[in-house]
């Protein structure tokens, strides 16, 4: 960068500093509120009686009976999702992106999944796919002679993981998608002509292409896992027992179910502590994948 484009940089820099300011407030005060609560004792059923009590909460919330169950469970629902989503996704987009009649129907059809609201996904699968009784899963079972399963009080955790997988699936699907439309079609047909078929085409022509776009998907997709809420609530209400609490789930519990607005603050905190970690772990390896 030259003398001139520097100082045009310094120049029009402050057309910057508004929306960096309020990006700031928008973070700085909610993260502050939530900070100041964490040190409070403070219950909604009991208003009048708030007061300091140091890192009492974080101590409560650490000790919480839930909590090792929700961190385990929010490592395993993430970890599922994606290996369901990334091994299911790369499937389905080396198959639609061969050349057949209705290709366009079908990736639509693929995709569409992902444009149903969490709330009547986490519906749409209690009442037609689990249910025990006259779910679908439950006449094929009773059609091949099995017994019905409850899936929600015998698997609840599998139950959420492919309930989310085929929310997320479609996603993983159309970045694939759009990764394989820009490998090199030369390339490719240069590698067939030395005799790479098969797996070893896959091995070492496009899954190297698609190394970055598996980045892609894992970063985002965990992001928004470490978060998720309304299919549990909607679904299980984070039972039995602890078997489907999840992290997000635990802090609902103490702010909205035991109204302990110091406790959900301490746990608010520890939650963005961790999604931090996680964040910034990922984007420091696709950043990295794409700068090799």
């Amino acid at each position: 960068m030259n003398t001139d484009q520097n100082i045009n940089v310094r120049r029009y820099r402050w057309l910057a500093y508004p929306t960096i300011v309020v990006l700031m407030v928008w973070m700085i005060i909610p993260l502050g509120v939530t900070i100041y609560f964490s040190f409070l004792d403070y219950n909604l059923l009991y208003p009048d009686t708030i007061g300091f009590n140091g890192v009492a909460n974080y101590e409560f919330f650490f000790t919480d009976p839930g909590f090792i169950d929700s961190i385990i469970n929010t490592l395993v629902l993430v970890g599922g999702v994606l290996i369901i989503t990334i091994s299911g996704g790369l499937t389905l987009a080396l198959l639609v992106n061969q050349h057949f009649w209705g290709r366009g129907v079908v990736r639509l059809m693929l995709i569409a999944p992902f444009f149903i609201m969490p709330a009547v996904n986490a519906l749409i699968w209690k009442n037609m796919f689990f249910h025990p009784v006259y779910g679908i899963f439950a006449f094929v079972s009773g059609f091949l002679g099995f017994g019905a399963i409850d899936w929600f009080a015998d698997y609840p955790l599998t139950a959420i993981v492919i309930i989310l997988s085929w929310q997320w699936l479609p996603f993983a699907v159309l970045i694939f998608m759009t990764a394989l439309q820009s490998l090199d079609q030369e390339k490719l047909e240069a590698a067939m002509i030395d005799g790479a078929e098969g797996f070893r085409l896959f091995k070492d022509i496009i899954l190297p292409h698609l190394s970055r776009s598996i980045a892609v998907v894992v970063m985002i997709e965990t992001i928004f896992l470490l978060s998720i809420f309304a299919e549990i609530y909607i679904t299980t209400g984070g039972g039995p027992g602890f078997d489907t609490t999840n992290l997000t789930f635990l802090i609902f519990s103490q702010a909205l179910q035991q109204f302990d607005v110091g406790i959900a603050s301490a746990g608010g905190l520890v939650a963005v502590v961790l999604a931090n970690i996680v964040a910034i772990f990922f984007i420091r390896t696709v950043g990295k994948n794409f700068t090799e």
